[in-house]
């Protein structure tokens, strides 16, 4: 005999384990007639209690084995203890702990949910995850609660009276989890809360003609309208046996964690994101993939995606004290430590092409998405420009633009991205510029300037066909044209 029954014969001999004992009391205060019709209609012993029963239904329920609550059922029925029981067509399976694999393999667990937890185990354990604690999540069929609908419903056509039947029922859902959430904790040692890593336990309902559950449109409103009328609606069975149980697949997934640093960018023919066009990549490469590509395979997680704080155009390097970014890592599976993080740095730092540059590189919080955002809104860029003018560059000139201070400028949005952007007309401040002569050379100087973000400093030097008012070329009352841009500062906030 199963541990569960020491000294039972059919549970006519009262058990002496203290759990036992209760779940053998709850069973005999169930209503009789309710029981046995429910099990006549293939109903599981498990979704017996559920429905029936006004006792909680908790994990004591998982030390018992099915075996011993149909025999304490069964009222000493033999032949029912003993045989074979079919697949519930309520839970289809779910609470009989018994399912079909990937490979279309029927499992079942022996007599409680050792075998069971036991499974799930191992398939948490191939998906490799670091973890110390998780969430559960069950997703089941609709099929399930329809059928469960259907027995409640003839429940209370035939018990309407019956104090039971009033009580709130458990779901099959959280039925599961009552039964094998401590044994998956015990069998994992790690404890169970509100984590950012979830086991997901997803239940497939089996091909129609496997099920033989399934109903037709007019029995399914056929029965809808027997109960709202109060009729007997399943004085004969309408559900055919259920020959295969769910197939449960296992799926882990653990919330994304982030990155953040600083990047460099020192080509003119990188981007900041992949770019393709037209299935032909444009530029070199992509600040996204060198580093997100250098981060993905230390978490060993599914993907990633690539956050920063503004962007630059593919010919505009990226210099200074770098631009802020975030790396978000999609179902990490381990997470690397800080002497891991800083040899990537190093790793991308010391690449032969010297494309992209990293500092500052460190695991961060989740909070850090809210805190990037509020700063990118306030944060202040500072760039350095090569710019070619119609007329030699004088002295005044210089003093003219130098003394500028917080000048405001009204930019309508560029000709040269209106076919992506709404067309709006913007006021940015310049906060400062200074002019930095090119010697030998009168029609060239270097532009620095601190602008508000969001300020298009390309159409600012040429003014965009007038988009752009004023602009460097209306200040110098002459022709301007950038050659040449570099962003040399990004603040952030405070920064």
């Amino acid at each position: 005999m199963s541990g569960d029954s020491t000294g039972l014969l059919n549970g006519l001999v009262t058990p002496c384990d203290p759990i036992t004992r209760r779940v053998h009391e709850a069973s005999r205060s169930l209503h009789p007639s309710a029981v046995k019709d429910l099990l006549s209609l293939g109903v599981c012993e498990r979704c017996v209690f559920r429905l029936v029963t006004v006792a909680a239904f908790d994990s004591d329920f998982s030390s018992v084995s099915t075996s011993t609550l149909r025999s304490w059922l069964g009222s000493g029925d033999e032949e029912a203890a003993s045989s074979e029981p079919s697949i519930c067509i309520v839970c289809l399976g779910v609470l009989q702990l018994v399912f079909s694999d990937a490979k279309q393999t029927l499992v079942k667990s022996d007599c409680s949910s050792s075998d069971y937890v036991a499974r799930i185990t191992e398939l948490v354990k191939q998906e490799g995850h670091e973890f110390d604690s998780f969430g559960l999540e069950v997703s089941l069929p609709s099929l399930i609660s329809e059928n469960e609908r259907a027995v409640l419903l003839y429940l209370k056509g035939k018990y309407s009276n019956e104090a039971w039947l009033l009580s709130e029922k458990i779901s099959v859902k959280d039925a599961l989890k009552v039964l094998v959430l401590d044994p998956l904790k015990a069998s994992m040692g790690v404890k169970s809360d509100s984590s950012s890593f979830h086991i997901r336990l997803t239940f497939s309902k089996a091909s129609d003609e496997a099920q033989g559950v399934s109903e037709s449109t007019h029995q399914r409103k056929k029965r809808k309208t027997d109960g709202e009328n109060g009729s007997n609606c399943m004085s004969e069975n309408p559900f055919e046996k259920v020959y295969e149980p769910c197939i449960l697949s296992v799926h882990c997934n653990k919330m994304p964690i982030f990155f953040s640093g600083r990047y460099f960018k020192y080509s003119r023919n990188v981007s900041q994101s992949r770019w393709i066009i037209d299935d032909e990549r444009m530029g070199e490469a992509s600040v996204e993939e060198i580093i997100g590509g250098s981060i993905l395979p230390a978490c060993l997680g599914d993907s990633y995606k690539f956050h920063a704080a503004g962007r630059e155009d593919i010919d505009v390097r990226m210099l200074g004290s770098g631009r802020p970014f975030l790396v978000e890592v999609q179902n990490s599976r381990k997470c690397p430590s800080q002497q891991s993080l800083t040899e990537i740095e190093e790793k991308i730092n010391n690449s032969e092409k010297k494309l992209v540059g990293v500092k500052d590189l460190k695991f961060i919080g989740s909070e850090c998405w809210a805190t990037m955002r509020e700063g990118e809104a306030e944060k202040q860029k500072q760039y350095a420009a090569l710019v070619w003018i119609s007329r030699p560059l004088d002295e005044k000139d210089c003093n003219s633009v130098s003394s500028m201070k917080e000048l405001k400028i009204l930019q309508k949005t560029p000709i040269r991205v209106l076919h992506r952007r709404s067309p709006l007309e913007r006021e940015r401040t310049i906060h400062w510029m200074k002019v930095e002569k090119i010697k030998g050379n009168c029609h060239y100087f270097l532009l620095h300037l601190c602008t508000q973000a969001g300020t298009y400093i390309k159409e600012f030097v040429h003014g965009d066909l007038g988009r752009t008012t004023p602009s460097m070329g209306s200040i110098l009352g002459c022709r301007a044209e950038i050659i040449q841009l570099d962003v040399t500062d990004v603040k952030m906030g405070d920064s």
